[in-house]
């Protein structure tokens, strides 16, 4: 069963020189967590404000719950729960205020749906009476959660909630969405954290308002057509100038504390070959290992396949 449909949904804003969002297709199951992987740019939250209906698109068509996101907005807006990618809330309310405020938004109550945030709220009941504006932004993050969830939506928008937190406070958080999704909320979670995308049960990879790919992580790794190399050296900077100006090289491009590349013939050139091109070229310290592809390796290659 689907909760969340949408069929060719674009938007476009005059001030932008291409569509925010373009011909986007995809859809959710009941009860999936699904992740909306990109970079700052990408679309992500135009695509989000579209489906909880504070945006009209200009073509296309999307369904929440069976519902019509135009016709049925009045609907859709009872039933999803949505939290910004930029912090919202009464920024003078206490937390026990701005949640209050907003259960009483939605005719219910924390009693009612205390079960549904309290092993969030338990986290942030120690300062309830401090005002929103002077937590910090886990606290922040974990309020904002609360707001969303006070009155037992069916779906869950959440557009880049873990932006500006800390680490710990981004795992805790990703902890609390598995929970959620085991009480059978379906959620939809942007993200720019490539690391987040593993997190979650399919993806979509979207890239200048158009998806790229979606499947699984694990499919999507697993589609990387190519051998990946790690390479380190002691120069780095002009280990990166040489490698794009090989021949033999399809792609080079920094990645951590390493270059990632890929060959043009990879079953015809060995490591050791390669390690004496580099070495000819004065290189020293070199280190070079085949790897795993990531999400993000992933994420360039089809950004530089569609460039």
């Amino acid at each position: 069963m689907l909760d969340i449909t949408l069929n060719n949904l674009t938007k476009s804003f005059p001030r932008l020189d291409r569509p925010a969002i373009k011909d986007i297709s995809f859809s959710v199951n009941k009860g999936e967590l699904f992740g909306l992987i990109g970079p700052d740019g990408a679309g992500k939250t135009t695509l989000l404000r579209v489906l909880t209906t504070l945006l009209l698109p200009d073509e296309g068509l999307a369904t929440v719950n069976g519902l019509d996101i135009i016709k049925d907005f009045k609907e859709i807006r009872k039933k999803v729960g949505y939290m910004p990618g930029k912090f919202s809330l009464y920024q003078d309310l206490t937390i026990l205020e701005n949640l209050t405020f907003f259960a009483t938004i939605f005719n219910t109550t924390i009693e009612e749906n205390y079960d549904l945030i309290k092993e969030i709220y338990i986290q942030i009941a120690p300062f309830k009476d401090r005002r929103a504006g002077k937590l910090s932004g886990g606290m922040k993050q974990k309020l904002a959660l609360c707001c969303a969830l006070i009155h037992r939506p069916t779906v869950l928008f959440l557009d880049e909630p873990t932006t500006g937190v800390d680490v710990v406070s981004r795992k805790e958080f990703w902890e609390m969405l598995k929970r959620l999704k085991e009480q059978g909320i379906t959620i939809l979670v942007s993200t720019p954290y490539m690391d987040e995308a593993s997190l979650c049960e399919r993806i979509a990879l979207i890239q200048d308002g158009e998806i790229m790919s979606i499947d699984t992580p694990d499919n999507i790794t697993k589609q990387f057509p190519d051998k990946l190399f790690a390479i380190r050296s002691d120069n780095m900077g002009k280990l990166l100038k040489d490698l794009r100006h090989d021949n033999l090289i399809k792609s080079s491009y920094s990645f951590g504390d390493s270059i990632h590349i890929t060959l043009i013939n990879d079953d015809q050139i060995t490591i050791s070959e390669l390690q004496n091109k580099l070495n000819i070229l004065g290189h020293k310290s070199i280190e070079i290992e085949i790897i795993s592809p990531t999400i993000e390796d992933c994420f360039i290659r089809l950004m530089n396949k569609t460039a």
